[in-house]
């Protein structure tokens, strides 16, 4: 029987002796814990050294490779240097293996969960190849080496920044003159007046990372608050690490330690394991060893979920200011329009078109029924859609861009484009070129909600009706039906009314949608114009979806009582005193979706916890983890908006109430319009009878 015995700074609390069988070998393993007493474990390593096949050593400083840096810490050397007989290892060439591997398996089982994600390192030399791994799907990895060593409150942000701290840092690390100077600065009064600030700047760090790379003893410190939602890379998660982690309100646990009898083990254990087995010293062991014993021992990364499955993804999302009335609502901006006159606002307009993109808002508290959770930022770009359509599309591309980087760097996995950001130009496509993140518009979703929303409504009016396959006997017309949100409304109209009007300035590609409607819906009964005023007063319903930016689009005094109008324009195609006119037709404004969940944002000037369904896509994509970019450009497809639809549903995703100009549309509201419909064709028929 072969002998391993692991000689451990760590606490002799988890000591333990056991045999096992190890490829095809008897073996005894014991673990020997020294409570951080160096000379201790050199009187433990004297004493078995006999005994000893191969020997491990446990919660020391172990052998990094950083860069071009080699570095063997003093303390090991000391400890190998008392059994030279003996093949003696830290675990640094499995652990390199193992942690690497760990990130390329979590990558690959969870698909993209890595992708621009905030990692904080409590020691990055020790976790270097898992940095260097993580480099390949993020470039916001932090470093609290200058904070553990030092006690200096500054992160290092970069893996080169990692490097050069290390080949500069390591000479002074190691000497034990410098060890103790530094450990005497931090003993100074000076020191410990502003430790507070220290320890704050370290909780700060770890309330903002997404992904915590640590062994679980550097992270009994935090608070619920600070580790709620983390993943945690770490090693060893035995049954109470994990109840630890429970209570700490952790989401994910990656744990890259092999198992042995039913219980983690130190990669120094299963190193030296090897050794034996194999009659090699550590240095002799080569990448096949390692591969063949990891194979025919089946040993994987754990992914571990400490309170059931819980994945947090993350989304951005532009937005700006609709109109001058806006900005006046936003500090200090607020205090100029009341002390201004309005050649004073315009340009302010015009200069707040100019700022760069801030956060205006976070976003928490979306939680999918799958168990997916989602958080995000809301980031204004300044320009109004009048001085958005002021400059040429590369003024709001390199607004957008900017805002794409501010987003990678909150560790967004996509980002969404709202209201005119994504009209300009060629509708985002542009801007996913060049953006270092996926983008969408939201324009399915947009469509989707729209017909949501009149559907519903049109059911509630009751003046149409609606056979059991859920399709109208009525006449549907969309304005601005060649643009992107038009045209798929178009498409998905005609499955749904008898007939379907289409309504745009532009002939030829009026022209070219209805032909592809007809043959997209065979039966489909397809009328087009040049613009609304011919066949408005025949029409049950209407989708505005034009990008007219205050122009008028439709004499709303020429619509039939009773019609539903869906105003998907944003700004709203049909203003409030138009609205106002013609109490007994009903004006929604899209279809907004409800959130699932205790959502947290700030007022985006809709209910709590309702979204405009371009932001609904955008939060859609990211708790199903599609990080792509899903609708872009002017001619959507229908069949996204249909998939994007079904997505919603798994998410919890529900139309939220029915809204118009003057806030939530109430069962009344629909009986008035009922009432007052019926009454004004009573009318009509009443007028029209001869004398």
């Amino acid at each position: 029987m072969k002998t391993v015995v692991s000689v451990s700074q760590g606490s002799a609390e988890y000591d333990y002796d056991l045999e096992t069988e190890f490829l095809g070998q008897p073996f005894r393993i014991i673990r020997i814990g020294t409570d951080g007493d160096l000379a201790r474990a050199e009187a433990v390593l004297e004493s078995v050294h006999v005994q000893a096949d191969a020997i491990g050593l446990s919660m020391i400083h172990d052998h990094y490779e950083v860069g071009r840096e080699q570095l063997e810490h003093p303390d090991t050397a000391r400890l190998e240097a008392c059994v030279p007989d003996k093949p003696v290892t830290t675990g640094a060439g499995l652990r390199g293996i193992l942690q690497e591997w760990a990130v390329r398996h979590t990558q690959s089982e969870l698909g993209h969960f890595f992708d621009n994600a905030r990692v904080l390192f409590m020691n990055g030399q020790a976790g270097y190849r898992i940095a260097r791994a993580l480099s390949e799907h993020t470039e916001n990895l932090f470093f609290a080496d200058p904070y553990n060593d030092f006690g200096v409150p500054r992160l290092l942000t970069s893996l080169n920044q990692l490097e050069t701290y290390t080949s500069l840092t390591a000479p002074l690390m190691f000497h034990p003159v410098a060890v103790k100077t530094i450990e005497a600065l931090l003993r100074t009064p000076l020191y410990r007046l502003g430790e507070g600030l220290v320890k704050g700047s370290l909780h700060h760090a770890v309330a903002e990372a997404h992904v915590i790379v640590a062994a679980i003893g550097d992270l009994e410190h935090f608070t619920r608050k600070e580790l709620d939602g983390k993943t945690v890379i770490t090693s060893r998660v035995a049954e109470s690490s994990l109840d630890w982690m429970r209570s700490r309100n952790v989401a994910m646990v990656v744990d890259y330690s092999p198992w042995l009898e039913g219980r983690p083990v130190g990669v120094n254990v299963m190193e030296a394991m090897i050794s034996a087995a194999l009659s090699r010293t550590p240095e002799q062991l080569g990448p096949d060893d390692y591969l063949d014993v990891i194979q025919s021992l089946g040993i994987e990364p754990r992914i571990l979920y400490p309170n059931g499955y819980r994945r947090v993804n993350r989304f951005a999302f532009v937005i700006h200011p609709l109109s001058q009335q806006y900005l006046t609502k936003t500090p200090p901006l607020d205090w100029i329009a009341n002390v201004s006159p309005p050649v004073v606002m315009n340009l302010v307009e015009k200069a707040v078109a100019y700022t760069p993109p801030f956060i205006y808002s976070k976003v928490s508290g979306v939680h999918s029924p799958t168990g997916d959770e989602v958080e995000g930022w809301l980031i204004t770009v300044g320009g109004t859609p009048r001085e958005i359509m002021a400059h040429g599309p590369e003024f709001t591309y390199a607004r957008l861009l900017q805002a794409a980087k501010l987003a990678k760097e909150l560790g967004a996995q996509i980002m969404g484009l709202g209201a005119f950001t994504k009209v300009v130009g060629d509708a985002g496509i542009t801007v996913a070129k060049r953006a270092p993140l996926p983008i969408t518009t939201g324009n399915s979703y947009s469509a989707s909600g729209a017909l949501w929303a009149a559907h519903d409504a049109m059911k509630k009016i009751g003046r149409v009706s609606i056979g059991p396959s859920g399709k109208a006997a009525g006449k549907a017309m969309v304005v601005g039906a060649t643009g992107a949100i038009g045209s798929v409304c178009a498409r998905l109209l005609a499955k749904a009314v008898d007939e379907i009007y289409l309504a745009a300035p532009e002939p030829a590609k009026l022209l070219a949608l209805k032909e592809s409607i007809e043959q997209e819906t065979p039966g489909a009964i397809v009328h087009v114009a040049g613009s609304a005023e011919r066949d408005l007063a025949d029409m049950d319903m209407i989708v505005t979806a034009t990008s007219g930016a205050g122009k008028r689009i439709l004499d709303i005094m020429k619509v039939k009582p009773g019609c539903v109008i869906t105003d998907v324009a944003r700004p709203l195609d049909i203003p409030a005193e138009d609205v106002a006119k013609r109490p007994d037709v009903l004006v929604i404004e899209s279809g907004e979706i409800q959130l699932p969940g205790e959502v947290r944002m700030k007022d985006i000037g809709l209910p709590k916890g309702i979204a405009y369904a371009c932001l609904a896509e955008t939060i859609v994509l990211a708790l199903e983890g599609r990080f792509e970019n899903f609708t872009l450009g002017r001619n959507i497809e229908w069949e996204k908006v249909r998939e994007i639809y079904k997505l919603g549903l798994k998410h919890g995703m529900k139309l939220a109430a029915i809204s118009g100009v003057n806030g939530v549309f109430t069962e009344e509201d629909f009986e008035r319009v009922r009432v007052l419909a019926a009454s004004k064709e009573d009318q009509a028929e009443g007028s029209s009878v001869p004398a």
